[in-house]
């Protein structure tokens, strides 16, 4: 009997351990986006220029382990690479100037290799007053142009990421629809700052069902409540909040983005807050259900 009473207690606790360890799994394998995001070093700016290692200390201190870098911040690639080598953590993206894509293509390409990234990225157009669409065109001739470039001599794809002033209306859509239409989806990818389509009266997750495969990466930040939008390209950058606390449907976006194929998730939040915000985004993406 006291063999039976002892087997009987033992079947027990694995049950309940397999239960909880079940529970776990299911609530996990519910889970939206259980993995760390990357972060644009924007986000930690000051940081990186004062205090390289440092800063990367804090960044892998978030689990954050990919970085898409839109400066050296003094240092040369290969000195950025060591450093990131030594803390297991990888650049993926490297953000350049419309001027040096152009005038310095072979530079921005070997600091891209030497960096190890990918994707070489610009996030503007130079342009005076408003968008126009010669402005556009001379933008398409130059992606198409320096895109193959990249992706034939050096194995690297290029993206543009918007910044709002795209998004003028033209014929049945906006000249950001005439960029994508026109660019060539063999050596021009885009990179969807969520803020910048959102903040000119677009819908973000809207464009990611729209062009789909075309988008490779996604700026995850979001906008403080109350503030209104416009199509000039700036705003405060005290008005990026936690991500889920402003007025941008967060999850839409995500399983948007998700179900388009994008690959990179970068948090870029340009507040002076970042360093208490960013580990309260992190937590929040990590909170979302399918």
């Amino acid at each position: 009997m006291k063999t039976l009473k002892t087997c009987y207690k033992l079947y027990s606790s694995l049950f309940i351990a397999f239960c909880v360890i079940t529970n776990v799994y299911a609530q996990r394998n519910d889970l939206l986006f259980p993995q760390a995001p990357g972060i644009v070093s924007f986000t930690y700016r000051d940081g990186f220029q004062k205090d390289m290692p440092g800063t990367l200390d804090i960044v892998k201190g978030n689990g954050i382990t990919d970085i898409e870098f839109s400066s050296l911040f003094g240092k040369t690639a290969a000195e950025i690479r060591k450093l990131m080598d030594e803390r297991g953590i990888h650049c993926s993206s490297f953000g350049v100037s419309y001027e040096d894509l152009v005038n310095k293509t072979d530079e921005v390409a070997n600091n891209a290799k030497a960096l190890g990234a990918s994707y070489v990225r610009v996030a503007g157009i130079p342009h005076q007053g408003t968008f126009t669409l010669e402005n556009a065109q001379k933008a398409v001739e130059d992606f198409n142009k320096y895109g193959k470039l990249l992706k034939e001599k050096y194995g690297l794809e290029f993206i543009y990421h918007n910044h709002g002033f795209e998004f003028v209306p033209y014929q049945d859509g906006t000249l950001y629809d005439y960029l994508v239409k026109n660019t060539d989806p063999r050596y021009v990818s885009f990179e969807l700052d969520i803020l910048w389509a959102f903040f000119p009266g677009q819908d973000p997750a809207g464009l990611l069902n729209k062009y789909g495969s075309r988008y490779r990466a996604l700026h995850l930040k979001d906008l403080k409540k109350g503030v209104a939008g416009h199509s000039t390209g700036g705003t405060s950058q005290e008005n990026d909040v936690v991500l889920g606390t402003g007025q941008i449907n967060i999850a839409e976006v995500m399983h948007a983005a998700i179900k388009a194929g994008v690959q990179h998730y970068y948090i870029e939040d340009e507040s002076s807050n970042s360093l208490t915000q960013v580990p309260e985004s992190i937590k929040y993406l990590n909170n979302l259900k399918k």
